[in-house]
């Protein structure tokens, strides 16, 4: 205890600041506790504790979907990236924002109109019981042993950063036990207990006020990193001196500051960001699979108020997404430019080891008393809430779509909160068995974090896009596309582990879309439907040869520059788009092209799965507002590449 309290007292934390993250925690926990519950003292229905009794609006579905997304992968993992390769991983958040306009407009409005509760139960009545199976257990070893092993040891390790116990560990019952395996397991636990009382309205109405704090505290320690660097000028001096000592001279090639990288200059940080594969690549792959087909992602819009609030919801969350680079990334660049000027480290307490202890030793060294303590009260409830919507979602998917349905389908309330109770329980205990060995020896978890939820998402994106907009989509093929997801995954892993992971996600879904299409026109398990009206058949055949020929030329592009590299490597221009990673586009031609299959079949085929859903335009309607919002993240996201290309 006397080596904690050391530790403690050169941290620079004081009394004020620990009093600032108790009253913090406290409140939000109270809150959440308090909102569980209905005035009369009752239990909340099982649409009150999932959806929130369809009562959230626009600013509380925005809110919570960024408080649930932003949590220590973003803070330590994002920032870590930050600072070993640069502002190119903003991309994930850049082309988050423009991934939440696609599914505001084109997703979301088909799954409210389906009235689905649970991502399992919308597969099982589009496809069959096979499928909504196949993918609780893909999301089960998501959660479990991606997402709340990675978001707790990012979160711990931000905290023993902060406090300065790196190496620390204490002695229970002759055992030693590091300090960051206690702060994951106190982390785990009070995000138990308060996933196990809190339904989804104390989640989302407490991250309305997590997500003031959050993007609040993120700028002040962003501010504050910058005045660092500016070694006595402003936080502009500072931003204007790391732009120009990453941008010239010497530095002349570093990728700091350029949200595409060619592979020449940082072969490392290409493997990572490989160029406009981050723009057009298997990112996207990520961003649909995250924000568009995870459980405790989608709920939040799940549970809005009608299909207008959600939109709204979910433009308000991209302009917050776009912010994130500034909250985060900068950070992570100014540590690294701190770290090589020698004269700016003196006199400041811990050091960075690895790249993802840069956000919590500038929290550490440059926050100011009481600011430091909001900053660390904002990081911890992050963390606490994250994990505990991947308790709930992880507790709900396989109590409902495991055990209700196929272990005890005359289980009642009591018995199934019994069961979720149990889940959870295992869940912590797994997570907390695996987090070590999975973690343990990374130097960037965000990377981990992407590379491995990328080995499911092709094959979510392919049956449940396909599921929603095609109306041919067999559960034949549905299944065996679910079963084959993982195993691809592992296989390029294996035989291609020297290439991006983004590339390999994309030569999957390649491989998976043709296998999905085919094995749905070997399917004889159809029925006879009318065509769309006339119009809606006009307007589809119209998009088809637009996405179709676009998906061509793309491919075509993409063979001309490969081909063209090899002919005449010493041609500047085939270099250039090669050394950027130009081949990104066979995959984005593959993937827009392959709209204008669906669409086409949409309107020509006189057949369809007996489960499809029916085909409705107006759903794809918008308001003027969302035309103006998506306008706006549009601007944003072309002037942030013309300045940072």
């Amino acid at each position: 205890m006397n080596t904690i309290s050391q530790a403690i007292a050169t941290s620079g934390f004081q009394t004020i600041d620990f009093i600032i993250l108790i009253i913090y925690l406290i409140i939000l926990v109270s809150l959440g506790l308090f909102l569980s519950r209905k005035k009369d003292g009752k239990e909340r229905s099982a649409n009150d504790y999932f959806l929130a009794g369809n009562t959230l609006t626009w600013w509380a579905v925005g809110a919570s979907l960024i408080a649930a997304n932003i949590s220590a992968e973003q803070f330590i993992g994002m920032s870590g990236t930050g600072y070993r390769d640069g502002i190119a991983i903003a991309a994930y958040e850049v082309m988050a924002a423009i991934t939440l306009v696609v599914i505001g407009k084109f997703l979301l409005p088909v799954m409210l109109n389906q009235k689905i509760m649970t991502i399992p139960q919308f597969l099982r009545e589009r496809y069959n019981d096979g499928v909504g199976l196949a993918f609780s257990i893909l999301w089960l070893f998501l959660y479990i042993f991606v997402n709340l092993t990675s978001v707790a040891w990012l979160g711990a390790l931000a905290i023993e950063q902060i406090l300065g116990l790196q190496g620390v560990a204490v002695s229970i019952g002759g055992l030693e036990v590091s300090m960051r395996m206690i702060i994951i397991l106190a982390l785990y636990v009070i995000a138990g207990i308060y996933s196990i009382y809190g339904g989804l309205s104390s989640v989302a109405w407490t991250d309305v006020l997590q997500v003031t704090f959050l993007v609040g505290g993120g700028l002040i320690t962003a501010y504050f990193a910058l005045v660092a660097a500016a070694d006595g000028g402003s936080f502009i001096d500072g931003f204007q001196k790391v732009y120009t000592y990453l941008t010239t001279g010497p530095h002349e090639t570093d990728v700091h500051f350029h949200l595409v990288i060619q592979q020449s200059h940082n072969p490392s940080a290409f493997a990572n960001v490989p160029g406009i594969a981050a723009i057009v690549g298997g990112v996207w792959l990520t961003n649909l699979g995250y924000w568009g087909f995870n459980q405790y992602i989608i709920q939040k819009g799940l549970a809005a108020k009608s299909v207008d609030e959600a939109k709204k919801g979910l433009i308000f969350a991209g302009f917050l997404k776009i912010l994130i680079p500034f909250i985060v990334v900068l950070p992570g660049i100014c540590a690294y430019y701190m770290h090589e000027n020698a004269s700016l480290m003196s006199g400041l307490q811990g050091q960075i080891n690895v790249a993802d202890d840069a956000y919590p030793w500038l929290i550490r060294n440059f926050t100011p008393t009481g600011i430091k303590g909001l900053s660390f009260a904002a990081l911890t409830a992050a963390v606490i809430s994250s994990l505990a919507s991947m308790f709930n979602s992880t507790s709900t998917l396989f109590t409902m779509d495991i055990y209700k349905k196929y272990i005890n389908k005359k289980a009642g309330d009591r018995q199934l909160v019994g069961v979720g109770r149990l889940v959870a329980l295992c869940s912590l205990i797994i997570a907390l068995i695996a987090v070590k060995p999975l973690l343990g020896g990374l130097d960037q978890a965000f990377q981990y974090i992407q590379e491995y939820s990328g080995f499911i998402y092709p094959g979510i994106i392919i049956v449940f896009g396909l599921g929603l907009l095609w109306k041919r989509s067999s559960s034949m093929a549905a299944v065996w596309t679910a079963i084959l997801t993982i195993p691809m995954g592992v296989l390029f892993k294996v035989l291609l582990p020297d290439v991006a992971f983004q590339f390999r996600a994309g030569y999957i879904f390649i491989l998976l879309f043709v296998f999905f299409v085919t094995m749905t026109y070997m399917d004889k398990k159809y029925v006879q439907c009318e065509r769309p009206s006339e119009k809606d058949q006009h307007q589809m055949l119209y998009w088809a040869h637009i996405l179709g020929g676009a998906g061509v030329l793309m491919i075509v592009a993409a063979l001309i520059v490969t081909i063209g590299g090899m002919v005449a490597p010493e041609n500047q221009t085939f270099f250039y788009l090669n050394d950027i990673g130009f081949q990104a586009f066979y995959f984005f031609g593959v993937l827009t092209g392959s709209s204008a299959i669906w669409l086409y079949s949409n309107s020509k085929d006189e057949v369809k799965d007996p489960k499809a859903l029916p085909i409705d335009l107006s759903l794809f309607a918008t308001t003027r507002g969302y035309t103006y919002g998506t306008l706006g993240i549009g601007l944003i996201t072309i002037v942030l590449y013309i300045l940072l290309w």
